[in-house]
């Protein structure tokens, strides 16, 4: 509004200020959760060079560039599912979480069809063609999580609806891990399987039927390793890696080599000698190796603060939440990231046993780094607090509640004219009136 400033002799109009609508400040989870990201994802592009550049000594058909190019574009490509998730409306994310099911669960049934599916060293874990090649397990993932956030949020804790919600979510996860572990795709099963628990747990679900569960979960996966000789073996060498360190506990016995050797600043980039030669799938499941030989304790230190980063900020972003729907979603993400990371770290340190799941943000790995990416962007979209949009809605509400505002006063001012000039008019009218009448 103008104001009018009265000085001797002169009159001046200061200039109109006008209510514009700031953005609304994002929390300090949005931030810290894309900058570990955008730090992983950087970081990854350097190793998966530096990881990939030997293969072409050694006649390999990946070399350090074209490795390097495809998980760059890849990285590109998440970066736009990242980028569209965070500003996507939770709502239509719902409504899209059925389809979304169906269709991995038909790739799953895919990657088994003659000419679609595709296969290495022993498993069958792809469908496509030709270069072009998409790992279904990956968006089933994704989607088990919008699924169990989905059926979960409409239960209170202890109600029947939740236990009803629950069972509906066993039947649907089981099928789903069991159709993983068939590929045989252990690490990726055992994934989902703890992120689904740590959803449950966040749901209400009491400790002591989740507790059964993983005693249940437990003896399935040693009845899998008595029936699948390759699970077994992946068992037995865990136990004594170096009993078996020319067979099934080679990776392992290498990958402790190679981190073992590069003391606590490591041996400089590209220096890695584990990678070449020594070291199976060093772009992939073991580059936390390459990272450990080349960086040293240093560089797996400041890897692990960075995916400690993205578990706080994750499960504050998730307490933060508004609704149990968004909060579910904010868990689950979490807890795929946080989760496959700790499997991957843990293999590779000798800790669990092998199970091939790729380090997120930092393998080479384009199905997994797409659809890491675009967990990630959901997780912002939750701890910006539910949807991008609504900053946009926000401040169109505070212009409205600024228009309204400056009506009222307005108003308000108009009242107080007509008031003050009913009270000088009063009495003449009554003057008037009384002289008439006497």
């Amino acid at each position: 509004m103008a104001s009018v400033a009265a000085t001797p002799g002169r009159v001046e109009r200061t200039p109109e200020i006008t209510s514009t609508a700031l953005p609304a400040r994002l929390p300090i989870e949005h931030s810290a959760l894309l900058t570990a990201t955008l730090c992983l994802l950087a970081g990854g592009a350097v190793m998966v060079y530096s990881a990939s550049a030997p293969a072409v000594l050694s006649g390999g058909s990946t070399g350090g560039a074209s490795a390097l190019v495809r998980f760059v574009v890849a990285g590109a490509l998440g970066l736009v599912l990242l980028r569209f998730a965070a500003r996507a409306d939770l709502e239509a994310v719902r409504r899209l979480t059925g389809p979304l099911l169906g269709i991995s669960f038909a790739l799953l049934i895919a990657v088994r069809l003659p000419g679609l599916g595709h296969g290495t060293n022993g498993s069958q874990r792809w469908v496509g063609a030709g270069p072009v090649q998409f790992e279904p397990s990956e968006l089933m993932k994704l989607a088990l999580v919008l699924y169990a956030a989905h059926v979960l949020s409409h239960g209170r804790p202890g109600g029947r609806a939740l236990r009803t919600a629950a069972q509906r979510l066993a039947l649907v996860g089981v099928a789903a891990i069991l159709m993983v572990g068939a590929q045989p795709d252990i690490g990726t099963a055992a994934v989902i399987a703890l992120a689904l628990f740590a959803i449950l747990l966040s749901a209400g679900i009491s400790v002591r039927v989740l507790s059964a569960a993983a005693i249940l979960s437990i003896a399935a996966v040693a009845a899998f390793a008595i029936a699948v000789p390759y699970a077994g073996a992946r068992l037995t060498s865990f136990v004594d890696p170096q009993a078996h360190a020319t067979t099934t506990g080679y990776q392992a016995v290498q990958s402790q080599i190679a981190i073992g050797s590069g003391g606590f600043f490591g041996r400089g980039p590209g220096a890695s000698l584990e990678k070449d030669f020594s070291l199976p799938e060093a772009p992939t499941d073991f580059i936390l190796a390459v990272i450990g030989e080349e960086l040293g304790f240093v560089g797996i230190a400041v890897l692990l603060a960075l995916y400690f980063l993205i578990a706080y900020a994750g499960l504050r972003a998730a307490h933060r939440a508004k609704g149990s729907y968004a909060m579910l979603i904010g868990v689950g993400v979490t807890s795929l990231i946080v989760l496959q990371a700790s499997l991957n770290v843990f293999a590779v340190l000798g800790i669990a046993p092998v199970t091939g799941v790729p380090l997120p943000f930092v393998s080479y790995g384009a199905s997994n780094l797409l659809v890491m990416l675009a967990a990630m962007g959901l997780l912002l979209n939750v701890a910006g607090g539910g949807a991008g949009h609504l900053r946009a809605v926000g401040g169109t509400r505070r212009r409205k509640a600024t228009r309204s505002a400056d009506e009222r006063t307005t108003a308000d001012r108009d009242r107080s004219r007509r008031d003050r000039w009913a009270r000088r008019a009063g009495p003449r009218r009554g003057g008037r009136t009384a002289g008439a009448g006497g």
